[in-house]
């Protein structure tokens, strides 16, 4: 029996320290760097609402705003936004933070993930239950974007 889950029963927060190798040639994180752990995050918040192993499917939206450098904190909070049968849109955040504790948003990306049954197969994923007026705003916007990935 599955059971409907909360966007608070699957947020993830993770922290990483930019080190000389996560740089690039112009001394900032690496993007590639940054995807994966993105992707990382993403896969944690749908394997978490799902209970079972998921696949990336997607990612689109991922806006490099800003750049983090060595030393940074980026911080990686993961929420789910929207459940289909057996996908789920994860709206994924990255933020530098600097020493004396303040953020800035550096990259904001939507990725689909896929739960995978024991065979590898899509699974069926609990639906979601949205409670606060920013979840529901955040369902309605991955709703639009959802329609958008299936005209491509």
């Amino acid at each position: 029996m599955i059971m409907n889950k909360r966007v608070s029963d699957s947020i993830v927060e993770i922290a990483h320290v930019v080190r000389p190798t996560d740089l690039n040639n112009a001394n900032r994180l690496f993007g590639g760097t940054l995807m994966s752990w993105i992707d990382e995050a993403a896969a944690i918040v749908a394997r978490r609402h799902a209970n079972m192993n998921v696949i990336t499917a997607s990612v689109d939206n991922l806006n490099f705003l800003r750049a983090a450098h060595m030393r940074d904190l980026v911080v990686i909070i993961g929420k789910i936004t929207y459940v289909g049968r057996t996908s789920m849109e994860i709206k994924v955040e990255s933020y530098a933070e600097h020493i004396d504790g303040t953020r800035e948003l550096i990259n904001r990306a939507y990725l689909t993930m896929v739960a995978l049954d024991d065979n590898g197969k899509p699974a069926k994923v609990p639906e979601l239950i949205l409670e606060e007026e920013e979840e529901i705003e955040e369902n309605e916007n991955a709703k639009v974007r959802r329609e958008m990935r299936k005209r491509v």
